[in-house]
């Protein structure tokens, strides 16, 4: 299924034109319906009954298969009311820090599909090209609800803009199908899928083969999880991944392995070179671990480093990286090992 490109629309178009209208309008198409039914949840509430509260974490989003709900934002918005085929609380999963806006009630008995973050999840591999299509409309729609939001309210929100950066940079990393099963969901950096297609690219397309690959683990990782929450942890998290991003070049790859483990593999370099990424790296998280006050925003990292011979393949590299990284966190952590051999050469 394809939809209206996002290039043609105009935001600040009026709400009577057709295409706009079609792209906010927050109902499911017959084929997106079948889609989530498959993959959600079925709950039915009594007449009244509260499906979630104004100021609660948002961690599931609703479609209405039969009946209507009630949305009340409170502070003098009108009350929004929702029918069959028509999705709400999508914002508890696009964005993990999300507290709810408004007050959901059934109005009469209503049937609704729920979905948590690992059935949403799963939409992805099961149509992709449908899923991406239906993810533009919501962010389009989404950020001009909550634009009509702050200007009626005439004050910031900082959960607000917050949701509307999220949202634009969304957009963009959206612009391809292939971007939602290669990219990291919380930090915006490459996962390991991504990183897999990269490498298999390097290797059939003629280009360019890494030559430097840092492994970068955080330090103390577990305690920030543990003493601040998982909000301040996520927060950590994207700032390791801003750094990475903001110095990879054209053909490096920055990617999240998984939990805090980062890579940032290296298509050009040689050991000044790496060394001089690795460097930057562990100043600007130095940097940012001082700047931030009582509730950390950063953390300071630990790097292995190794020279790639591109006859090998991902497993031996990461292998080797892996055992500088080790001996860098037996060190004490905020700092660079180099793999053995070229720890050795380096030396002589």
């Amino acid at each position: 299924m394809t939809g209206p490109s996002l290039l043609t629309l105009d935001p600040s178009a009026s709400v009577a034109d057709t295409a706009m209208a079609d792209i906010v309008h927050a109902v499911l198409s017959p084929d997106e319906f079948a889609l989530f039914d498959r993959h959600a949840s079925r709950r039915v509430f009594g007449n009244g009954e509260v499906i979630f509260e104004r100021g609660s974490a948002g961690r599931t989003m609703y479609v209405i298969v039969r009946g209507m709900v009630e949305l009340d934002f409170g502070q003098e918005v009108l009350p929004k009311y929702l029918a069959g085929n028509e999705f709400f609380g999508e914002l508890g999963l696009l964005i993990g820090s999300h507290l709810r806006s408004a007050d959901a009630r059934a109005n009469g008995d209503v049937e609704l599909l729920e979905l948590d973050h690992a059935q949403f999840c799963g939409l992805i591999d099961s149509a992709p090209g449908l899923f991406a299509y239906f993810l533009r409309r919501t962010i389009m729609r989404i950020t001009s609800h909550e634009a009509s939001l702050i200007h009626q309210l005439r004050r910031r929100n900082n959960e607000l803009e917050a949701a509307l950066d999220n949202l634009y940079s969304a957009t963009s990393r959206l612009s391809h199908t292939e971007e939602l099963v290669r990219t990291d969901e919380l930090t915006g950096v490459c996962n390991r899928r991504g990183l897999s297609l990269y490498l298999q690219a390097a290797r059939n397309q003629g280009q360019c083969p890494p030559q430097g690959l840092l492994l970068i683990d955080c330090d103390r990782f577990k305690q920030i999880n543990d003493i601040y929450g998982h909000l301040v942890g996520d927060r950590v998290l994207q700032s390791v991944a801003n750094v990475l991003r903001s110095i990879a070049l054209k053909d490096d790859l920055a990617c999240r392995l998984g939990g805090d483990e980062f890579c940032l593999v290296v298509a050009r370099t040689d050991r000044i070179g790496l060394q001089r990424r690795a460097d930057f790296i562990l100043s600007a998280m130095r940097g940012l671990v001082e700047r931030s006050g009582q509730v950390p925003r950063a953390c300071a990292v630990s790097i292995g480093a190794v020279l790639l011979n591109p006859a090998d393949d991902w497993n031996h590299w990461y292998a080797l990286a892996d055992g500088a990284l080790y001996r860098a966190k037996n060190k004490g952590g905020n700092g660079l090992q180099w793999h053995e051999s070229e720890a050795l050469s380096a030396s002589d």
